[in-house]
């Protein structure tokens, strides 16, 4: 199971592409469904889509959630997916 989960935009690409990085995992996701993200912000990402940008310290929170409740999104996710080691 994916869940969303909150990642740091680190290159734009070409389109409405961009890489996201997460524990070391690199994923192409699409920005097609929000406006004005730039390097650097956080976004809600699911099944390649990023659903809306997030705030660092809410980003940080909810990161921190998922390790305490045991759970690592840059590995569950990346299973499957096209997601790559930096």
């Amino acid at each position: 199971m994916c869940l969303a989960f909150p990642a740091r935009i680190v290159e734009l690409l070409d389109g409405d592409q961009c890489r996201v990085e997460l524990g070391g995992v690199r994923k192409e996701i699409s920005l097609a469904l929000i406006d004005g993200a730039a390097v650097g912000d956080y976004v809600i990402v699911h099944v390649g889509y990023a659903l809306t940008k997030l705030d660092p310290e809410e980003a940080a929170q909810t990161l921190a959630l998922f390790a305490e409740a045991g759970l690592d999104p840059a590995t569950s996710c990346a299973q499957g997916d096209r997601a790559t080691p930096r």
